[in-house]
């Protein structure tokens, strides 16, 4: 099996469960820094319990194969994003409660804008972002 089927059976059938108010997620895509996504892994290290995809177990694997980094792995860009997106949209689907999001200045592109946002906006079992109604958080990306 090539490393893009490899990938996304991983992103299609890993267990990406987590805890009620534990999802943490963030935005760099077509950003000039890091600096959401080293905010959310300082939340995570900071509050027990949080989790971002990275840590379900889909997600580790992902990182295992390299999928954390163009330059780990063999795969296009856009096929490294196409794994993340369905492992993400799974991830979000099966979120619950209080969602941490760490996107300043997230890009209508991201992965963030376009996939997880409508995603949290349709899952009834999430109710908040950054501990505010997520549709009045939603409104802070009408452009």
């Amino acid at each position: 099996m090539d490393l893009y089927a490899q990938a996304m059976k991983i992103a299609e059938t890993f267990d990406v469960a987590t805890p009620e108010n534990s999802v943490v997620l963030y935005s760099i895509s077509y950003l000039p820094t890091t600096e959401n996504r080293d905010r959310a892994f300082a939340c995570v290290g900071a509050n027990p319990g949080r989790m971002m995809i990275e840590h379900t177990p889909c997600g580790a694997a992902l990182v295992k194969l390299g999928l954390d980094s163009a330059d780990k792995c063999k795969l296009s860009a856009e096929q490294i994003a196409a794994v993340w997106k369905v492992a993400s949209r799974r991830f979000i689907e099966a979120a619950s409660g209080n969602v941490s999001a760490f996107v300043d200045g997230a890009d209508p592109r991201s992965v963030f804008r376009s996939m997880e946002l409508p995603t949290i906006l349709q899952n009834e079992h999430i109710r908040t972002i950054n501990n505010m109604d997520k549709y009045v958080f939603a409104k802070i990306f009408d452009d």
